[in-house]
């Protein structure tokens, strides 16, 4: 930065020296360049249209697509957006595998007639898998000891040596060769079913980038389930074709919609819901036996892993609910009245409505310092850095002070401060508004504070720390106020002086402007016939020294301290002209030096 400003005031002055060269001779051209020939031949950037029909509209040229599009040399997957966009292509291809491979190996949907629709979808199934194999992993950075590695040759050699990977290179493998020598089966395709870490990965970054990823957790939990029952009804169909459809009334009889059929037989069995046919050969029995056990197993785990995925995004609420509990519980037991129960409700209600939480303190605490403060910075900057008291100040000590500040909510009426109470902190409004009342009876409004401003900080920057508040504040609606008391300020302001002196110097001229003494020793102020005149000067010390006592006494104090003064002086003179300094001298000083001395020995 430093050189990159002094190459451009080295540009400035020598455009500011070709223009004073011009004024004292006009004839000189101007210091600009002119345009080469190639500059002045190029023609306009022109727009890019399209035609269409009969419309012609605007449209963006394909650089810009391009450069957007292109890949970086390194993906960051904790934070890059199109990373995930590419997870959820792949995880489609990854359901549709997992869905429709055991769909079409069991129940007779591909058919010849459509052989070629589902081959399409495959082969851009296949893509997908190819191009995250090829392209998007070996991109991928990690860490290695706390370094992140974005190096193009470690970051492929690390992927390589992955389990990952081996099982992507194992699902890309094109078995569907053998469909020229067995025929069209689906069965061919079973290892595209073995890239699930895909799957698993999109599911986590998906959910650090939700606002509410529990939501996605019980869609994703329910999507378990129905998958489970899915894969049942196929094993259902096979078990019936086995056995031979409409053999016996356990199996499925052909009729109606077969998925369905099997789907809801599944449904009823898994969930152990009872009430189908008796199976009848051995085979139905033992198939209907694994059947429940893995019904209870299965159906047990999903059922407590929603009732986890639930507690978990209803947390906070019941956290809240137990405080509100237990400080209304505490209330009744002490007889509090009723007005305050209303009031301490009020504020449990529009803190948690406001914030999602009672107290912000607690969340922050869990984060690493520097975390903290950047979280306080963006949400808090904007409005201490308006308040006027702190400008020009060191911006690291304002960041300082974020991390000391107190959010405090206010209910509509109440007081913030009272006149004649002692200050000890200031306010910051950050939300919402403040009244200051006075007049005889304290009831005017003077004036109405809204979010951004300051008050009481006359209290943080006067000498002596128990300044009384000059009026009352109170609050209009919700308020919700930062504070920052006297004693923050002070362990804040050691580690920056200039900005303790610039905030002494503003605290002079806000005390000047309210009418208060500065920040000093109180000065008593004359009373009855004596404040007719100006306060006398101070008396001289000689004189005080000679008035302090009664006839000679005073004197000879006088002479004794004027005597003091002359030996201190002609000490000075002989540690001066000592003879070190004196052989320094000129012939012709040196004399005019001893002569004075001769006379200070009189003395």
């Amino acid at each position: 930065a430093d050189a990159q400003l002094q190459e451009i005031v080295r540009k400035m002055r020598e455009r500011a020296t070709a223009y004073k060269e011009k004024l004292k001779d006009p004839v000189l051209s101007s210091p600009e360049g002119s345009p080469t020939k190639e500059e002045a031949e190029a023609k306009p950037e022109e727009d890019h249209y399209c035609d269409m029909l009969c419309c012609k509209f605007k449209k963006p040229p394909l650089k810009e697509y391009m450069t957007y599009l292109k890949l970086p040399d390194s993906i960051d997957s904790y934070t890059d957006r199109r990373y995930v966009a590419w997870l959820m292509l792949v995880t489609v291809a990854y359901n549709w595998n997992c869905w429709f491979i055991p769909l079409r190996c069991v129940f007779p949907y591909q058919t010849p007639s459509n052989t070629i629709y589902w081959f399409i979808i495959d082969i851009i199934c296949d893509i997908c898998y190819l191009c995250d194999l090829l392209i998007f992993q070996p991109r991928v950075q990690f860490l290695r000891g706390g370094d992140i590695i974005s190096d193009k040759v470690e970051m492929k050699k690390f992927y390589h040596s992955t389990v990952k990977f081996r099982l992507d290179l194992i699902s890309v493998l094109p078995f569907d060769v053998l469909y020229f020598f067995f025929g069209f089966n689906p069965a061919f395709r079973v290892n595209k079913m073995l890239k699930h870490n895909t799957f698993f990965e999109f599911n986590d970054r998906l959910e650090a980038i939700l606002d509410k990823a529990y939501i996605y957790r019980v869609i994703r939990t329910t999507g378990y389930l129905l998958f489970i029952l899915h894969i049942n009804a196929c094993l259902y169909y096979w078990a019936s074709d086995y056995e031979g459809l409409g053999s016996t009334r356990w199996v499925y009889d052909g009729q109606g919609n077969m998925y369905l059929r099997c789907y809801y037989w599944a449904v009823r069995t898994l969930i152990t819901i009872g009430g189908l046919p008796e199976p009848q050969t051995l085979f139905e029995i033992v198939f209907q036996l694994l059947n429940f056990f893995l019904g209870v197993f299965v159906f047990s785990s999903l059922i407590g892993q929603m009732r986890d995925v639930i507690g978990a995004a209803t947390a906070g609420q019941n956290y809240y609910r137990s405080c509100m509990d237990n400080t209304v519980s505490y209330m009744n037991t002490y007889s509090i009245p009723k007005l305050v129960q209303n009031r301490v409700r009020t504020w449990y209600e529009y803190t948690w409505d406001s914030q999602g939480m009672l107290d912000e303190s607690e969340l922050l605490e869990q984060m690493p310092t520097k975390m903290q403060l950047a979280i306080a910075i963006d949400v808090n900057f904007a409005i201490v850095n308006k308040v006027d008291l702190f400008k020009g100040c060191d911006t690291q000590m304002i960041y300082d002070m974020l991390l000391r500040l107190k959010s405090i909510v206010y209910l509509p009426g109440d007081f913030v401060c009272k006149k004649g109470e002692i200050g000890r902190e200031m306010y910051i409004i950050k939300q919402g508004e403040v009244q200051v009342l006075g007049g005889p009876d304290g009831t005017k409004v003077l004036v109405t504070l809204r979010a951004g401003a300051v008050f009481g900080e006359i209290s943080l920057l006067a000498a002596g720390g128990g300044n009384r508040r000059t009026a009352n504040v109170v609050a209009h609606g919700f308020a919700n106020l930062f504070i920052l008391d006297k004693k923050t300020l002070n362990e804040i302001l050691v580690h920056y002086p200039d900005s303790e002196k610039l905030l002494m110097k503003k605290a002079k001229v806000l005390l000047k402007e309210k009418g208060k003494p500065p920040p000093g020793p109180p000065v008593q102020q004359p009373r009855g016939l004596a404040s007719l005149f100006g306060q006398k000067q101070e008396t001289p010390k000689l004189f005080k020294a000679m008035f302090g006592a009664k006839g000679k006494g005073g004197l000879a104090k006088l002479l004794q301290l004027k005597r003091e003064q002359d030996i201190q002086v002609i000490i000075w003179l002989k540690s001066f002209l000592s003879k070190e300094n004196i052989s320094k001298q000129k012939p012709s000083r040196k004399e005019r030096i001893k002569e004075t001395l001769k006379d200070t020995k009189s003395i």
